[in-house]
């Protein structure tokens, strides 16, 4: 280990930004035998980079010891004592600057993503809109570790091997032969989260197919009521939000035929792990980068631009746009359950 280059990578933000860092650090890994990793980030993510060669995980309190100026000194002096060769921050937010520039100062070099801002700002504006892909976040991550002199190539990914049915799931071991398939439904913002009413549609019509297995994804008192809700009273559908830890849940999703997802959190945890992820998009779109890894375009199924022409609105869902409310709804409910039939079978 003190042959190996050592490089930070920090990432904090939300669950789905974390997930994307995964395929990048375990390409890096594999493809630089002589490198080591520590991922800075929030301690909730630690599961994501378990049982990958030569990473460790640094938890950072926000909290408590971290938190304010201060906090960001006494992190910058915790990773100092990491004693690493390189510093990459993947997150580029203020916080991430701090620490950044401290680094640079005591002569670690470093280098910042480049969020693509500019071409996100031309794809979402109303007038002059540039509907066009821009950069996806994991090839911009690619790019960061780049301007350290370390290529990575995704090509061709290698995932965890699936692992057996966490001992929590092994109630469901006897149904191992019949089609599993996730649902998480919600999002951060409403604006990407698919109308209730429709989304019961998808779940009951999927409940309905021949030896089907459907497990509801979420988190959150009242996300728990609304997923018990959409299960009603059909007996092949699980709801697994306040159950199980993450952990197990990222077991399940190993397990999985097909994960259907808004443009969320767990569309990027199933597709870092491998799994094959269809995802629903409103507000936002596919073209903004944030598309799950190593998933083919046809599997983002996105509202009709033809009656919305101002799609994308927004990079994150967190902008309303005025008579935008409904535009989900051209996004038919048989066209969802096809979809997802149609991944979950495919070999």
């Amino acid at each position: 280990m003190k042959d190996l280059k050592h490089i930070v990578i920090f990432r904090l933000s939300a669950m789905g930004d974390v997930a994307m860092t995964v395929p990048v650090v375990r390409a890096l890994i594999e493809q630089h035998p002589n490198v080591r990793v520590t991922v800075v980030s929030r301690p909730f993510f630690k599961p994501f980079f378990k049982g990958i060669d030569r990473v460790d995980f640094f938890p950072v309190d926000v909290k408590k010891k971290h938190k304010g100026f201060l906090g960001l000194i006494r992190l910058y002096k915790d990773i100092k004592k990491l004693k690493p060769h390189y510093f990459a921050d993947f997150h580029n937010v203020l916080r991430a600057q701090v620490v950044r520039t401290l680094c640079a100062f005591s002569g670690i070099p470093t280098a910042a993503l480049d969020k693509g801002r500019a071409a996100k700002k031309a794809l979402t504006r109303a007038e002059n809109k540039v509907f066009k892909p821009v950069q996806t976040m994991v090839e911009n991550h690619v790019q960061t570790l780049q301007k350290l002199g370390f290529s990575v190539k995704l090509y061709h990914p290698h995932f965890p091997v699936k692992p057996a049915l966490a001992p929590e799931l092994e109630g469901y071991s006897k149904d191992q032969h019949k089609t599993w398939i996730g649902i998480a439904p919600f999002a951060q913002y409403e604006s990407k989260v698919y109308p209730l009413d429709l989304m019961q549609k998808v779940v009951d019509e999927l409940a309905e197919q021949e030896n089907s297995l459907v497990f509801l994804f979420g988190g959150g008192e009242k996300e728990i009521a609304l997923l018990n809700q959409l299960k009603r009273d059909n007996d092949n559908v699980v709801v697994m939000a306040g159950k199980v830890k993450l952990e197990v849940e990222m077991n399940l999703m190993r397990h999985l035929d097909v994960m259907l997802s808004m443009d969320s959190g767990n569309a990027h945890i199933a597709a870092m792990l491998g799994g094959k992820v269809v995802t629903l998009w409103g507000a936002t779109h596919p073209y903004a980068g944030f598309a799950p890894f190593n998933q083919p375009e046809d599997y983002c199924l996105t509202a009709d631009r033809n009656q919305y022409p101002l799609l994308p609105t927004s990079v994150y869902g967190n902008k309303q746009v005025e008579g935008y409310q409904e535009a989900m709804r051209t996004i038919d409910p048989r066209l969802v359950c096809k979809k997802v039939m149609e991944v979950a079978n495919k070999k």
